[in-house]
């Protein structure tokens, strides 16, 4: 007759068939783990890259970021405090010189310039009759000059005569006196006559000169007036693509506000930004190399800001090909700006394993194993960095991030 187990004996069998699978499961997690420790520890060439130290002239740069934009770019502001009431163009449309791109609201502008059109016209009118009436006081004056100086003929005509009479005592010598005395007053009424006119003259030139200055004046805020009136018809001041509008109808615009902007997207420049530190090796005509993706450009260092702002210093790229079919408008760049050359050094490619001079511990390749070695690298160009020790020539180096294998000191090839 069969026996019940008892509880115990059944806890017990149970442990002991957990335990075992827990044992197994163990066992798999620790295979697994070696496994793949051992992947780890080999690494296939295909998929690692490498590089050769070898000997060859280094083209010292420094990095830069930088954006592409537009050689030719132009900002449109508004030039009156205004609405908008029209837009004509959307962004990207391209525009012709003069073609309109949109319409601010202008009958406060027209209906000053037809004020100061009717000004002018005030203005001119007052100007032509005040030179008239000058013109008729001088010419009054000048008549009187000429019957002061008939006048004064006809005294000095007397006078002979009447010192003749006298020289032969047909005449009194009160006579030839009085006489005498009448001609000397003409000549000094002549002569003050001459300095009226003369003073008439310098009076009237001075007066006509102020008047027309004034006019002059108006005349120039006249021509700003239509200036301001022509140019609140936004209108496109090349052959260009709309990169900017301001479509908002209605919406207020304030005096010099950015409402438009025009770009000609057929050449570009390189706008690049530098750290501070490196503003002494950043000089205008520095030869630079501008990457992005798999294709590089060339081109030289101009329009450097003279002070750091926020930590780094802007310059301008104008590129030996700004046409090139890769540039777009917006796209982010390195820019490799070109301060030095050392000739006949050791050198091995740059990658991203390099983030300046210093100490590095780099992975070199000796026979089928890939050890670890402290190596000190130099200055760098956007190809090559420059090997100060560590290295020697012909020595193959790997360039790929190892970072995974931080922790070990040597690593087999397959």
């Amino acid at each position: 007759m069969d026996r019940e187990i008892s509880k115990s004996v059944r806890r017990k069998e149970a442990r002991k068939r957990v335990l075992k699978y827990a044992a197994i499961l163990l066992a798999v997690i620790l295979i697994i783990a070696v496994l793949m420790n051992l992947l780890r520890s080999v690494l296939s060439m295909k998929n690692i890259i490498v590089g050769t130290v070898d000997n060859g002239t280094l083209e010292v740069t420094v990095n830069a970021s930088g954006k592409v934009t537009p050689l030719i770019e132009e900002i449109i502001v508004s030039p009156i405090n205004s609405r908008i009431v029209e837009v004509y163009k959307n962004l990207g449309d391209a525009l012709k010189t003069g073609e309109p791109i949109l319409q601010l609201e202008l009958s406060s502008v027209e209906t000053e310039y037809k004020q100061k059109l009717d000004e002018r016209e005030i203005k001119k009118s007052k100007l032509a009759q005040l030179r008239i009436n000058l013109e008729n006081a001088l010419s009054e004056l000048q008549m009187q000059q000429s019957v002061k100086e008939m006048q004064l003929r006809q005294l000095y005509t007397e006078l002979q005569n009447e010192k003749y009479l006298d020289s032969i005592g047909a005449s009194a010598f009160d006579k030839v006196r009085q006489i005498s005395l009448n001609y000397e007053v003409a000549k000094l009424e002549l002569e003050q006559l001459k300095q009226q006119i003369e003073n008439q003259k310098a009076n009237a030139e001075a007066e006509l000169k102020v008047w027309q200055l004034d006019l002059n004046i108006f005349e120039k805020s006249l021509a700003e007036s239509e200036r301001l009136l022509k140019n609140a018809r936004i209108l496109s001041p090349q052959n260009a693509t709309l990169t900017f509008v301001n479509n908002q109808l209605g919406s207020q615009v304030a005096a010099g506000s950015q409402v438009a902007i025009v770009s000609d997207l057929s050449r570009f420049k390189i706008e690049a930004e530098i750290a501070g530190s490196y503003a002494d090796r950043v000089r205008v005509g520095s030869k630079v190399i501008v990457k992005t993706g798999m294709f590089k450009l060339t081109g030289t260092a101009v329009n450097i800001t003279p002070s750091v702002k926020n930590g780094t210093i802007s310059f301008i790229v104008i590129l030996d090909d700004p046409e090139n079919a890769q540039l777009r408008s917006g796209l982010k760049t390195d820019v490799h700006v070109n301060y030095g050359i050392k000739d006949n050094i050791l050198r091995i490619p740059n990658s991203s394993y390099y983030i300046g001079k210093g100490n590095y511990e780099l992975w070199v390749i000796n026979g089928n194993m890939a050890e670890k070695r402290k190596v000190q690298l130099g200055e760098s160009s956007f190809e090559y960095v420059e090997v100060v020790g560590g290295l020697q020539k012909g020595e193959q180096v790997i360039l790929s991030d190892m970072s995974q294998h931080k922790n070990k000191q040597r690593i087999k090839i397959r």
